[in-house]
């Protein structure tokens, strides 16, 4: 045989062998590793509260409570109503003030008043939650004066209580507020309101620690009137103005002004700033944590 025929019989023959394995080795050629990244876990919602059931019995209960305590509240303040017999005072820096009466406090002047309701005590914050359902006072405590009331805040508790009593309840005039710390016509012309020595009637500066105290723990003046020397100073009905030499019956003040009048001094006052005639005035708009008020009733 040709070599050459040999040649390519051999080829024939070994061609399709080496596709066979050509194919074998491609067909078992391992295939690249893809890594998968998991998708991130989706936060778990949040199972909803369940709205809790209602308890008419405990709401209820707490609507009783409150006007159990309203109830309380307003019985004590006309138990602590006392009157104050019509009468004619000296009003303003008089003698027993010193030399450290203002100049507001003068010229002194006659003023004649006809007869008053005033409490003992300076409205507390239990009578003021009772009536308004909210507590302004920076120091709190029932027992404690209410406090950072303006003279506005306290026309809408008077508007209010009076809803609720039928009564005429009022801040006092400025003059009824003097006579009444001067112990009206039982007055022993005392610098301070029922004595000379402020630490006997009066939480002031020098006694408080800075910041107020139940109503009713220092001594009363001459007519049973607690705290009209510091603690919290007290409003006042009128619009502040100069004084004058004239003679008055039953004054209620300029028609008109600017600061409404507060009296009586307190916890973060000097002694002399805690005299009876002593007089404050400030914007009816203004709140601070030494203010708050006493109530007066014309007629029981």
């Amino acid at each position: 045989m040709n070599p050459k025929h040999i040649i390519l019989t051999l080829l024939l023959i070994l061609c399709p062998i080496g596709m066979a394995a050509q194919s074998t080795i491609t067909h078992h050629k391992p295939k690249p590793t893809v890594t998968k990244h998991k998708p991130a876990a989706k936060p778990k919602a949040k199972p909803k509260a369940k709205p809790a059931p209602r308890r008419n019995s405990t709401h209820h209960s707490g609507s009783t409570s409150s006007t159990n305590s309203l109830s309380a509240e307003l019985n004590k303040l006309i138990n602590n109503m006392v009157y104050v017999s019509g009468g004619t005072f000296t009003m303003g820096g008089t003698s027993e003030q010193g030399c450290e009466a203002y100049d507001d406090e003068k010229p002194t002047h006659s003023v004649t008043l006809s007869g008053y309701y005033i409490c003992k005590y300076e409205v507390t914050q239990a009578l003021w939650q009772a009536v308004m359902g909210s507590n302004p006072s920076y120091f709190e405590g029932d027992n404690l004066p209410v406090e950072q009331v303006s003279w506005n805040d306290c026309q809408t508790f008077i508007n209010r209580l009076n809803s609720y009593t039928g009564r005429n309840f009022r801040l006092p005039t400025e003059a009824e507020w003097e006579f009444a710390a001067h112990g009206g016509n039982y007055s022993r012309h005392y610098k301070y309101s029922g004595s000379n020595y402020i630490g006997d009637v009066a939480w002031y500066d020098n006694n408080s620690g800075n910041r107020t105290h139940p109503v009713g723990t220092k001594q009363p003046n001459e007519l049973g009137l607690y705290d009209m020397s510091g603690n919290v100073y007290e409003w006042c009905s009128d619009w502040y103005g100069s004084y004058n030499s004239y003679s008055r019956s039953n004054p209620t003040g300029p028609n008109s002004g600017s600061y409404r009048v507060g009296r009586g001094g307190s916890w973060c006052n000097y002694a002399w700033n805690c005299r009876s005639s002593n007089r404050y005035s400030n914007a009816p708009g203004y709140r601070e944590r030494y203010l708050g008020l006493r109530l007066v009733l014309s007629q029981l």
